[in-house]
């Protein structure tokens, strides 16, 4: 079946951003102009304007911050445990993202598949430790899963921060799982290739 027809989630979405709300269509506009297409997960949010808005709001808090995390360890973070999380449309778009980042093209579907076996340094493998026991059994963790990141000098700022971004994430996983929500075609190809 051609993508262009399939629907992109379970749910309804608008088909046009002509008729949102002024700050959600001009955001959706910016991302639009940027990457050249509309990320699906815009149009599904975008449904639900006030969840739209604090989702992305809190996305930016964590994701567009200045921090001791770089955009592609933050990026890392997403991948892995979306991974963990059997979410295919955060792996995927996420994924894209990651590769551009780190100017690494085979590092999105290592680090999908196995991070202890990416190609990683020891920090990032302790940041991606701890992550993935905050998205998959997050019940448990004590001092003893700080140490490691101690370690690589991180602070409790810092481990908070790789925290929440999983915590945050393993939501979105959810909500991209509970609605079907489909990858756009266009991050499968992004950063595959680099001069």
């Amino acid at each position: 079946m051609n993508d262009s027809v399939r629907p992109i989630s379970r749910f309804p979405y608008p088909d046009q951003i002509d008729n949102l709300p002024p700050d959600i269509r001009e955001r959706i506009e910016k991302v639009a102009e940027k990457s050249g297409f509309i990320p699906n997960v815009f149009l599904a949010l975008a449904a639900r304007p006030d969840e739209f808005r604090a989702f992305f709001a809190y996305h930016d808090a964590l994701m567009e911050r200045p921090s001791n995390l770089s955009k592609a360890e933050k990026e890392m973070i997403v991948v892995a445990t979306s991974a963990a999380n059997d979410c295919l449309y955060c792996v995927i778009a996420h994924g894209a993202i990651l590769r551009i980042r780190s100017k690494n093209p085979r590092l999105a579907e290592q680090i999908a598949t196995n991070y202890r076996r990416a190609e990683i340094t020891p920090r990032q493998r302790a940041i991606l430790d701890y992550a993935l026991k905050v998205a998959v059994d997050s019940a448990r963790i004590g001092e003893e899963d700080w140490q490691p990141l101690y370690q690589y000098g991180f602070t409790q700022e810092d481990i908070w921060e790789i925290g929440a971004i999983a915590a945050f994430f393993a939501m979105s996983n959810r909500l991209a799982n509970m609605s079907a929500l489909r990858p756009n075609d266009e991050f499968y190809a992004m950063g595959r290739h680099f001069d």
